[in-house]
């Protein structure tokens, strides 16, 4: 069983999203995402398989939650930096999780 110490050992904070190219090497379809986690942490970068149920002009200015460290994870070239956070559909499509509100602040940690 996990404590909230274990919880507390991961740093999950609000981004936005600067930037949404596509993945093509990737083995499934996947974007590379631009994101600005504030003034802490910085711009930082991630592989997000969410092709099926998010268009990239929709994606750009939008929050997201990631957690942001974790050690970098190589996919090909490319180096996700951060974790970004989603859970699945009835189709096993990943679903983004966002503040519901976009008064939520960049940086801001999830506690």
């Amino acid at each position: 069983m996990a404590t909230i110490e274990d919880f507390q050992k991961l740093d999950i904070r609000v981004g936005k999203v600067l930037e949404v190219t596509d993945f093509p090497e990737a083995r499934k379809p996947a974007y590379k995402l631009k994101i600005d986690f504030g003034p802490e942490i910085g711009i930082k970068q991630s592989s997000v398989q969410i092709v099926a149920l998010y268009k990239k002009e929709d994606l750009v200015g939008k929050l997201v939650l990631g957690v942001v460290n974790f050690p970098v994870r190589k996919i090909g070239a490319f180096e996700s930096e951060v974790l970004t956070l989603g859970v699945p559909d009835n189709e096993g499509n990943v679903i983004l999780i966002r503040p519901d509100i976009e008064a939520a602040v960049v940086g801001g940690k999830l506690f």
